[in-house]
């Protein structure tokens, strides 16, 4: 399937000069949603992920659904003050700003095997933080997938030696 026939270009979102790839129109299309879940699925099983987590909030988005047909569980990761329990947080850069994000202390415990979802790889600053957060508690970054990642923007060398799956590249 192409899935790139699903995927919107919008010039100048969220700020002048960006040109925003909207996912929006494949999660509208159930066959194209449930094909790209698949190929992550596919993906995970075939790095032996038993724990998916997905940064805020588009990884919540195809993280929920992947980990459900996998049967494993969901971690969220989080903009500050979002999670109610303990957290341990990070501070980094992205494409167009800064952010921070945080994860329940004790929701990754070592050992686990863990994939990260998100829709975008672009400058790599919001996968390599949750890595980070992820192995800070203990986890193995068995895999990471997206449904986009902007080829440009060379985020898969903040990456480098983590299996990477990427459905659409631009």
């Amino acid at each position: 399937m192409d899935l790139k026939k699903y995927i919107c270009s919008v010039n100048n979102f969220p700020k002048k000069g960006i040109l925003f790839r909207d996912i929006t129109p494949l999660m509208q299309d159930g066959k194209a949603f449930h094909y790209a879940c698949g190929q992550i699925i596919k993906f995970a099983k075939e790095v032996g992920a038993n724990l998916v987590v997905g940064p805020e909030a588009r990884g919540f988005i195809f993280g929920c659904p992947i980990s459900y047909q996998l049967k494993v569980g969901f971690v969220p990761v989080r903009k500050p003050g979002k999670l109610p329990r303990e957290t341990i947080s990070l501070s980094y850069d992205l494409e167009y700003g800064s952010n921070t994000l945080e994860v329940h202390k004790d929701a990754i415990k070592k050992g686990d095997k863990v994939l990260i979802i998100d829709d975008l790889l672009a400058t790599g600053g919001t996968t390599k933080a949750t890595v980070n957060l992820v192995e800070s508690l203990g986890g193995i970054v068995v895999g990471l997938a997206f449904l986009v990642e902007l080829i440009e923007l060379n985020g898969r060398q903040k990456l480098d030696g983590y299996p990477v799956l990427s459905l659409m590249k631009y």
